[in-house]
């Protein structure tokens, strides 16, 4: 093979290299306080000791309500200038 190939190989190689994680560094106020959550939340460490649970009903009525969704017909195309405005399907 030419040098030419082995470096282009060597350099195909190394690209993923580059994509790497951004290193820890200074960083704002919010974006400390949500990686904070997102620790917490992952390592549940401070998780209810109470089982949240749903009742039957509570779960026929989120059942109904997902199903309902369905029943709703797309329309082809959106009219313009119709944003935020709702009708009644009375």
């Amino acid at each position: 093979m030419s040098t030419l190939n082995i470096a282009g190989g060597l350099l195909v190689l190394c690209l993923p290299l580059s994509a790497m994680a951004i290193d820890p560094g200074p960083s704002s106020v919010q974006q400390q306080e949500t990686e904070g959550w997102l620790t917490l939340q992952s390592s549940n460490q401070v998780a209810s000791p109470i089982p949240q649970t749903a009742t039957a009903m509570e779960r026929e009525l989120a059942m109904q309500r997902w199903l309902k969704k369905f029943t709703y017909d797309i329309p082809d195309l959106f009219e313009q200038g119709k944003e935020g405005h709702l009708q009644s399907s009375d």
